[in-house]
């Protein structure tokens, strides 16, 4: 099988890699080891969140002079980032989703418990407040549904009782979820949106949702509606007269999962090919360049491709392998930015940042692989699977992954041009 590009890895940096690609006319696949890590995310994007002493940033793109020479940020210069993140905004944007934000400023969202975190990107549908202000509502219902554990009612509602927000709690009561409630393995966001979106469901939800509405500005739901019907908040909208907003739940995440679930759809409707519950099991080469991958579901059959973009994610989607005495890249053998002792791996106070989340594979300054301090000609290295940064104290996961892709699709693309 031959491709354009083959783009290991088919979550946020990947897709958003084949997307660009793809709106070029480049022939690409993506290989897809299992489900995405963005059905375990909050469907916010952050670009760059919070300093090493924990304070707020509220414009990212002036903060980025602050972070270490090996962030992928500072790698490659704050145009190219600046200019990516602008690419990145407009391209979620022709996958017909809908965020508030933009990245000359971060606000504020509203997280599961109730307190507010700074973002990049947030959906349209989530609570946001500007770094430094308040929510917008004086009174709001926190709802809850009955039996579902996945989002506590009372948790958000204390928290936004203490910045002044007068929260009350309030649960949904929907026979057609009795069904779901029997098995609590089942009763998860995205199977209770099925439910939900039925025509003659949503409008049973919509007039419960209007009476809890008469008294507050406001009302908050867990995410669990809207995963098939689109339209489903704006309906619920407008039987209540008010605001209806979202708050992710614990995973699977129906935000998360309809954020993949759009990118994956516009990568197929520029004709990508995507490769579901495939991985890759070694890769050969010839001199500096990668020219045959061996995948489980095609082991005799290699995938060739000009150019190889590596978006395989971290440890928790075995980008990166941790055995007892090393981290290593399991697919190319790619240098690796870490330590050697297995003690400074991490911390014993869990609460402080971990050494292991900057662990990941080395890249040179136009992000390809090296082995043995020698780039790769041909393969890219994107997102989570880079090493050089922390996405979770310094916020900055979603940022690299989309900057990165765009980056690396826009050498692929430049390189052919000169070919050409």
């Amino acid at each position: 099988m031959k491709f354009d590009v083959a783009i290991i890895g088919g979550g946020l940096a990947g897709l958003s890699c084949g997307i660009r690609l793809a709106e070029q006319g480049k022939r690409c696949a993506i290989i897809s080891a299992g489900q995405s890590a963005l059905h375990f995310s909050s469907g916010s994007l952050d670009f760059l969140s919070q300093r090493t002493d924990g304070s707020t940033i509220e414009k990212p793109l002036d903060a980025l002079a602050e972070l270490g020479a090996d962030h992928p940020y500072v790698r490659l210069g704050g145009e190219a980032v600046s200019r990516m993140a602008k690419q990145a905004e407009a391209m979620l944007a022709d996958c017909g989703l809908h965020f508030f934000g933009s990245i000359e400023q971060n606000h504020r969202r509203v997280t599961p418990l109730g307190t507010l975190r700074a973002t990049w990107l947030s959906p349209k549908e989530v609570p946001v407040a500007p770094i430094g202000g308040e929510l917008p509502w004086r009174r709001v219902a926190v709802v809850g549904i009955e039996g579902f554990l996945d989002f506590q009612p009372q948790l958000a509602a204390a928290s936004l009782a203490e910045r002044g927000v007068e929260a009350t709690i309030e649960y949904l009561h929907l026979p057609a979820l009795d069904g779901l409630r029997k098995n609590p393995s089942e009763f998860r966001a995205t199977n209770i949106s099925r439910v939900l979106d039925l025509p003659e469901n949503l409008a049973l939800l919509a007039q419960e949702v209007a009476r809890l509405a008469e008294d507050v500005d406001a009302v908050i739901l867990p995410a669990c509606v809207g995963l098939e019907d689109s339209n489903a908040i704006e309906t619920l909208r407008e039987h209540a007269g008010k605001p209806v907003m979202l708050v992710p739940t614990l995973p699977p995440s129906l935000l998360g999962i309809r954020l993949h679930q759009a990118l994956r759809r516009r990568f197929l409707q520029l004709g990508g090919q995507f490769m579901p519950g495939d991985t890759v099991l070694k890769a050969e080469l010839e001199g500096q360049r990668v020219a045959r991958i061996y995948t489980r579901n095609h082991t005799d059959i290699p995938i060739e491709a000009q150019q190889v973009v590596l978006a395989s994610g971290s440890f928790f989607s075995n980008g990166l392998i941790a055995e007892f005495e090393r981290i290593f890249e399991p697919v190319f053998g790619l240098d690796v930015l870490d330590v050697p002792e297995r003690p400074q791996w991490t911390h014993q106070n869990m609460f402080v940042p971990q050494p292991y989340l900057r662990f990941g594979v080395k890249a040179d300054e136009t992000l390809r692989g090296t082995v043995n301090g020698q780039s790769l000609d041909n393969l890219y290295v994107i997102g989570a699977v880079l090493g050089g940064y922390d996405p979770l104290q310094q916020g900055c996961g979603a940022g690299v992954s989309l900057v990165t892709a765009l980056y690396a699709a826009e050498r692929i693309l430049t390189q052919a041009e000169v070919a050409q």
